[in-house]
């Protein structure tokens, strides 16, 4: 309900901070992530335009999702990529940009 209430006032810094509370019980609290999830979020939380960070899907390695501002994407993207290969140069991230959008809803046919 605090998600929605963010999302709803448009309030993009609240729900980022949420998303960071999130990470942080999937970590701490169900012991779902693991080190590179752990140091993808906490490298994008470092960058400048980063609102929020976390891990997304059923742990144990996988994906992490940020909110980050518009303006700041291309530097975030580069500069996340960089870092997360210096801290873990057996990996390569995979970094998708998207957008938010309406969401499912009904079809009329």
């Amino acid at each position: 309900l605090a998600a929605f209430a963010c999302l709803r006032a448009g309030d993009a810094v609240a729900f980022g901070e949420l998303m960071d509370q999130s990470h942080a019980d999937l970590r701490d609290k169900f012991e779902v992530t693991c080190a590179e999830l752990d140091g993808m979020v906490a490298i994008a939380r470092a960058l400048p335009g980063c609102l929020g960070s976390r891990m997304t899907g059923a742990g144990f390695g996988g994906c992490t999702v940020s909110l980050v501002r518009d303006a700041a994407v291309p530097a975030f993207v580069s500069e996340l990529e960089k870092r997360y290969r210096a801290e873990f140069p057996d990996m390569t991230p995979a970094v998708y940009v998207t957008r938010a959008a309406a969401g499912a809803g009904d079809l009329v046919l």
